[in-house]
């Protein structure tokens, strides 16, 4: 079990207890601990880090994700220790890429054709130059927006219905932007709109 309480200064925290195993990756509490944390720029508290360090891809997820953490367990650990603890599986898939490029290399030396000799422009041709890296920043918005509905309804229903009334009470309960700003008239109307399509 793990505890995890996610603390801001500037608005409410929240309390998650976390009963999977640390070997499990749907971990719907500890999800949404993080996903308090990252919206409202508060610190995840975790009760014993060593039920987390199991999970190397957790451990790097937590690292990068920008949410500050600390543990009771363990004080002292920070984003390096939490990278060192991870560098055991950083350096595995770093060796999984070394002998990857070996074996190409080898293929390549027996006379078999590697990639698409028209890469680039067989793409260009097709229309689909930039349409993969659209389509994951319009799925990451979406997403964004979706994990607010819960935030943006409740201010609706607290008769916050404008766009500027909307972005003081965003900015007021500690809720940063999707890129850790503060919020407009501009980018609520492109939540709201996310939100109604």
């Amino acid at each position: 079990m793990i505890s995890l309480t996610a603390r801001s200064t500037t608005a409410s925290g929240g309390r998650f207890t976390e009963i999977e195993s640390g070997r499990k990756t749907d971990r719907p509490k500890l999800a949404e601990a993080l996903g308090l944390a990252r919206l409202t720029g508060a610190t995840l508290v975790i009760a014993k880090l060593d039920r987390l360090s199991r999970n190397a891809a957790f451990l790097l997820t937590l690292r990068d994700s920008g949410v500050r953490f600390v543990a009771v367990d363990m004080p002292e650990a920070n984003d390096l220790t939490v990278g060192i603890m991870a560098l055991v599986a950083e350096q595995e898939r770093e060796a999984i890429s070394r002998r990857t490029r070996e074996a190409l290399a080898a293929a390549k030396a027996r006379g078999v054709k590697l990639g698409n000799p028209n890469g680039a422009e067989a793409l260009r041709r097709a229309g689909k130059g930039g349409e993969a890296l659209r389509a994951t920043v319009a799925r990451n918005a979406d997403e964004f927006a979706e994990e607010l509905r819960p935030v943006v309804e409740a201010i609706q229903a607290d008769g916050h219905t404008t766009l500027r009334a909307m972005a003081r009470e965003l900015n007021h309960r500690g809720i940063l932007t999707r890129r850790g700003g503060r919020w407009h008239v501009s980018n609520v109307r492109n939540l709201v709109e996310r939100l109604t399509s």
